[in-house]
C-alpha cells in the first residue's frame, strides 16, 4: 500500500487543535507534522511514491469507536447484517465497533462468538469486536473466555430484545466475582416495568401511544437496577460498565476521578442527547428505545455529564427494525432504531451549538472508549497506530434522505434534517474505505485486540 499525506488538515486530537499533516504508510500513522515543521515532512513524504490530499478547511479526527451496536447477523438479517451495518459505520466516521448478543442464536456459547469474527473478517467494511453474553445458565464459561479477544461480558438486568434477563443471584455472582473484564449492564428492573405496565393498562386500556414509554420503563426502573448492579459491582470488585444511560439520578453512581482509576463508568448514547419526551409527538416510535428517552431535564443533565466528564463514553445502541416492525402501540411497536451513520454528525452538529466542543466529541467517542477497553493503537492520532482517521467537511453541510441512508433497514429518525458537518473520507487502517458518499466494496475490517492490565 502505497503512503498518503493528508495535508493542512486542523487536526483534533488529545484535547487539542491544530493545522497540520498526518502521513499514513500501509495500515499505520507514519508521521505526524503541524504547520510550522513542514520541513520535515516534505523530507518523509518524498522518500518514495506519495498520494497527497488536500484537506485544506477540513477537520481530521481519530475515528469513533461504537461500543454498542446491534448489527443484527447472524438470524436477524432482514433488519441488517455486519456488511450492511459496517458500510453505514463508516460512511458516518465509526471505523470500530462492538457488536452486541442477542442475535438468534445468541452469543452465548464460544462457538457461537467465534462464527461472528469469522463472519465479520469475510465482510466488514470497520474494525469489529464481540461482547459475549451472558445468561442464567452459562457462567461456567466464563474461565475459557479470551481477554484480548472481547470487549466484555453483556448482562441484560431487564427484559429487552432477545430475552436474555439475567436475574439468578447466583449466575450474577458468578459473573460479577469471577472475571476481570468488564461487565456491561442493560439495566432496567423488570418488576418494576411490569408493575408499570399494568397500572397504566388498567387505567388507560392496551392501546397506549409511545409517550407511555418513558412512563413505563421509568426513571425508578432505569435507578433501581442500576443501584444494585453498582451495589453489588463495589462488593465484589467488579468493573462495571452501564450502557445507555438516561436519566440524571443514575449519574450519581458512577465513579469520579480519572478515567484508568475507576471501576464504575456509563456510556451515554446519542438519542439520549439529542430527543427528549417532549419529541414523542414529532416522533412517534421512530424514537422508541428500550431504556427510554426521558425528559429534557435529563437530558441536560446527561450532556452536562458529558463536559465535566462524568460520562466516559458517548455511543449509540445502534439497533435497527423495519419500519413495519416500528408500527403499533407503546406495547407493540419495536424498540431501537439506527444511528451508527449519524451519530459523529450529530455529535458535531450539536458541537457547533456550543452543547460541546469537537475536542469533548472526539474524547468521548475516540478516546476514552479506546482507553476504557485497553484498545491496542486505535482511538488516537498518533505515529505507531492504526491509520484510522475520519475526515469532516464542516462547511458542507449533510441532508439525511431515503436516498444516502445506508442503513438495511432504510430509514432514519434523522430523515428530512440537516446536519452542519459531514464526513467527506474514512480511512480503516490506512484505507480510504469512504469517499465522497461512496463506501468501498472492500472489506478492510481488522479484529480488534485488548491489552487489558
Amino acid at each position: 500500500m502505497a503512503k498518503t499525506l493528508i495535508k493542512s488538515a486542523r487536526i483534533i486530537n488529545n484535547g487539542h487543535s491544530f493545522k497540520g499533516s498526518v502521513l499514513i504508510d500501509g495500515k499505520y500513522i507514519a508521521g505526524i507534522y503541524a504547520e510550522d515543521t513542514l520541513s520535515g515532512m516534505q523530507e518523509d513524504a518524498s522518500s518514495e511514491d506519495v498520494r497527497i490530499i488536500d484537506a485544506s478547511g477540513k477537520w481530521l479526527l481519530p475515528g469513533a469507536i461504537d461500543d454498542q451496536v446491534h448489527f443484527r447477523e447472524p438470524g436477524l438479517t432482514h433488519k441488517g447484517d455486519i456488511m450492511s451495518e459496517s458500510r453505514a459505520a463508516v460512511a458516518g466516521g465509526v471505523t470500530t465497533y462492538m457488536d452486541m448478543p442477542n442475535t438468534n442464536p445468541q452469543t452465548t456459547t464460544l462457538n457461537a462468538l467465534e462464527w461472528k469474527f469469522r463472519r465479520a473478517s469475510e465482510v466488514s467494511a470497520a474494525n469489529y469486536s464481540f461482547f459475549f453474553g451472558g445468561t442464567n445458565d452459562n457462567a461456567a464459561l466464563i474461565a475459557q473466555l479470551d481477554c484480548k479477544r472481547i470487549p466484555g461480558i453483556k448482562l441484560f438486568l431487564g427484559a429487552s430484545t432477545g430475552n436474555m434477563l439475567v436475574d439468578r443471584e447466583e449466575a450474577l455472582r458468578r459473573f460479577f466475582g469471577e472475571t476481570d473484564l468488564l461487565i456491561a449492564v442493560h439495566a432496567e428492573k423488570e418488576d418494576i416495568i411490569r408493575r408499570n405496565r399494568a397500572y397504566y393498562i388498567a387505567k388507560y386500556g392496551e392501546n397506549l401511544n409511545v409517550s407511555f414509554h418513558s412512563k413505563i420503563r421509568s426513571e425508578e426502573a432505569c435507578y433501581a437496577s442500576s443501584s444494585e448492579a453498582v451495589n453489588l459491582a463495589e462488593k465484589l470488585g467488579t468493573r462495571l460498565h452501564l450502557f445507555h444511560l438516561s436519566t440524571a439520578k443514575e449519574l450519581s453512581l458512577l465513579d469520579a476521578g480519572p478515567l484508568s482509576e475507576r471501576r464504575i463508568t456509563g456510556e451515554v448514547c446519542v438519542h439520549h442527547l439529542w430527543f427528549s419526551d417532549d419529541d414523542y409527538k414529532k416522533y412517534g416510535n421512530l424514537i422508541k428505545w428500550n431504556p427510554a428517552i426521558k425528559t429534557a431535564e435529563d437530558r441536560d443533565a446527561l450532556r452536562r455529564a458529558v463536559n465535566d466528564d462524568t460520562i466516559a463514553v458517548v455511543a449509540t445502541d445502534h439497533a435497527p427494525h423495519l419500519l413495519a416492525e416500528k408500527a403499533g402501540t407503546c406495547l407493540t411497536a419495536a424498540s431501537g432504531g439506527p444511528l451508527v451513520q449519524h451519530s459523529l454528525p450529530a455529535m458535531l452538529d450539536m458541537a457547533v451549538d456550543g452543547v460541546f466542543t469537537p475536542e469533548k466529541v472526539v474524547e468521548k467517542m475516540s478516546h476514552h472508549p479506546a482507553d476504557l477497553y485497553h484498545i491496542d493503537k486505535r482511538g488516537y492520532i498518533r505515529e505507531g497506530y492504526y491509520a484510522d482517521i475520519v475526515l469532516i467537511d464542516p462547511d458542507k453541510p449533510l441532508i439525511v434522505s431515503k436516498e444516502n441512508v445506508l442503513y438495511k433497514c432504510k430509514w432514519s429518525p434523522f430523515e428530512g434534517y440537516t446536519f452542519r458537518c459531514s464526513v467527506w473520507k474514512t480511512f480503516v487502517n490506512g484505507f480510504e474505505i469512504f469517499s465522497d458518499g461512496q463506501v468501498s466494496d472492500d472489506a478492510t475490517g481488522m479484529e480488534i485486540v485488548y491489552n487489558l492490565k
